[in-house]
Parts: structure tokens; sequence; C-alpha cells
């Protein structure tokens, strides 16, 4: 069960304590014996900044990482699309930021978080969900932080199978 949005322990962990006592009762009334797992998306640059913190209530993080690089920027992909063309023209972005990760500060982020919320819960399973998830050079990076699975829109698995089993040969090597 992932909570979106959390940008504070406590709020985590404030409703992750709904949901395990609502989630505990159904799987009780129904006699069931389902296990499931609570964590958070993590697509706020403050959740990623106190990663180690939020991992103390979290069973894993997945990460926005669209969301996420629209807060870490501070534009919108909407509002970005009126000037992108101009900043690719004069070289001020190499590549459109919402399809290819920006590894230097969104990646930093990510990587950062990893390590800290790893340090304080080794169980910790770590994901991404968004179309950075589909590009093959995020994918590589993805696999070089660590990261459990990537998810992407349909249309882009298999250039996600392909890059992710590539970065696990050149990894091997």
């Amino acid at each position: 069960i992932m909570i979106p949005l959390v940008g504070e322990v406590k709020e985590l962990a404030y409703v992750k304590k709904v949901v395990v006592e609502t989630a505990d009762a159904i799987i009780k009334e129904a006699g069931s014996n389902m296990k499931y797992l609570v964590g958070t998306m993590i697509e706020i640059p403050r959740a990623a900044l106190t990663a180690d913190e939020i991992a103390k209530q979290a069973d894993f993080f997945s990460f926005g990482t669209n969301d996420l690089t629209q807060m870490t920027f501070g534009f919108s992909r909407d509002d970005a699309g009126k000037f992108l063309d101009a900043y690719y023209d004069k070289k001020i972005y190499e590549n459109d930021p919402f399809a290819k990760l920006d590894q230097t500060g969104v990646g930093k982020l990510v990587d950062m978080a990893c390590k800290m919320g790893r340090a304080t819960n080794p169980e910790l399973h770590l994901g991404v969900c968004g179309e950075h998830g589909g590009d093959p050079s995020s994918v590589e990076f993805f696999h070089r932080t660590g990261l459990d699975y990537v998810s992407c829109s349909p249309f882009r698995v298999p250039i996600a199978r392909l890059a992710a089993a590539q970065a696990a040969i050149k990894d091997a090597q």
C-alpha cells in the first residue's frame, strides 16, 4: 500500500497507523493471512532529504521521478513546454528532464535517499514509478543506485527490460 506525497515522517506514521488498523481488521474479518507492505512514494525533495527518518516507517520507497523532477526544478511539465525548446537551443538543458532523468540534480536526491533509507532500514525495497523507468540511461542509473525495480507506461516496457538487462550485464563485467 503506497502512501503518496509524504514530506514528514510523522505524516507517514499517522497515515500508516490508519492503513494498518483498517487492513488488519479487514484481513482478520475475512479469516485471511494476507501479508502486505506499507510504503511511500518519494516525490517531494524534502522526503528525499529526510529518507533516513521516513525509512523508519516505510517498507518501501517508490520514487515518483516525474513529480520529484517538477519540484526539484521548480516548474511543471505543462509550463515547461513553453520554454524548454529555447533552453535546448541555447544548450541550457541538453535533454528533457521529464524524459531522461537529471542524474546530476534529481538523481543525486534519489541516490542519497536510497543510501540513507537503506542505512536505516536494510530491508527497504526501492523502485521508481514514472516515465524515467522507460529511458535506457535512467534505467542504468537506477541499477547503479541499487533500485529493485522500475515501472513505466506499457509501451516503454520492452525498452526498460532491455535497458535493465544491459545494465545488469555491464555491472557483471
